[in-house]
């Protein structure tokens, strides 16, 4: 099959990328790079299954020939990401998702939608089922990248009931792995970053608030799984396994075997105080788990950016 993914050259866009060369199909990759890395997709640079397109999906897409599925991925992840650049982020929600789902309503392709566990915003409900509807500031700081999940949500809705077209959406929760960027504040690489450099790491808050941590190949296959199912409201997709961040500073520091000292900062406004996903609704439409202990996965993660921890510092210095 022909796949499109918008911010194919992103963190788990990329993998994304992998997941379905590996099994046989065409990939046609698009990216402003705004946030994405070409570092991510270098080593496709010669499959011929494979096609880089640098665009602003916010601008309409027009791609040659067969598609048969669309992944919309595009999309300012990380809040240093999103509180730079709100006007993008909102854009990457609301006229991108649009002309995604053109794209796909052109073709007759299937549809997937990568929304957030931020649409839940700080909960009242615990753990969070797809049925809650959230508890979202409108007007926050971190608005620009609620509201537009939410509304990307909205639309894709709108397209299935108006159009026909064969639409899915996804809630990510909290997804880690390789090609993180290591400077975009999510706790991961922060984490990483801070205690392979022998810095204290940075707790928000008293360090009570949880998590619940996906490796970025469970992610990928669920995504998968989804576009090809025949359910168009959004599930969850995320690890159940809910741990405090000090737990997981804990879990770092024993990992890399380095003491890391905490150091604590107030907690920014409208950060979630919980977050854990029910996978119920998953596991029965998809048959779709996480896979991946904690453990392994951040064994991975610890991988992959040990070498880039260190050219960052020499290159500081």
């Amino acid at each position: 099959m022909r796949y499109v993914i918008s911010g194919g050259a992103g963190f788990i866009g990329s993998h994304m990328c992998d997941y379905l060369l590996e099994r046989g199909n065409q990939v046609v990759a698009l990216d402003n790079l705004i946030t994405g890395s070409l570092e991510n997709i270098e080593h496709l640079s010669g499959n011929r299954s494979f096609q880089f397109e640098q665009i602003d999906v916010t601008r309409p897409v027009e791609v040659e020939g067969r598609v048969d599925c669309v992944f919309h991925m595009a999309s300012l992840a990380s809040p240093k990401e999103y509180l730079a650049h709100p006007i993008e982020t909102l854009e990457s929600g609301s006229t991108a998702t649009r002309n995604m789902l053109e794209l796909a309503l052109h073709h007759g392709a299937r549809f997937l939608l990568t929304s957030t566990s931020e649409c839940y915003g700080d909960p009242l409900e615990h753990p969070q089922k797809e049925s809650y509807w959230g508890n979202v500031n409108p007007v926050g700081p971190r608005s620009c990248y609620d509201e537009s999940k939410r509304y990307a949500e909205a639309i894709t809705m709108a397209y299935h009931r108006v159009h026909g077209v064969r639409t899915t959406i996804a809630r990510i929760f909290n997804t880690y792995g390789p090609r993180m960027q290591l400077k975009d504040g999510r706790v991961v690489p922060a984490f990483v970053d801070q205690v392979l450099n022998g810095q204290a790491m940075t707790i928000y808050g008293d360090g009570s608030q949880t998590r619940s941590f996906c490796y970025v190949s469970d992610m990928v296959r669920g995504l998968f799984l989804l576009l090809h199912s025949e359910e168009p409201f959004p599930v969850n997709l995320g690890n159940p396994r809910e741990m405090t961040i000090l737990e997981f500073a804990e879990a770092i520091r024993r990992l890399t075997g380095e003491a890391g000292r905490l150091v604590y900062e107030q907690l920014p406004q409208d950060d979630p105080k919980r977050r854990q996903p029910d996978i119920g609704r998953a596991r029965a439409i998809l048959g779709w788990e996480p896979e991946v202990l904690l453990e392994d996965g951040l064994k991975s993660t610890l991988e992959y950016f040990r070498p880039r921890v260190g050219a960052a510092s020499a290159g500081a210095a």
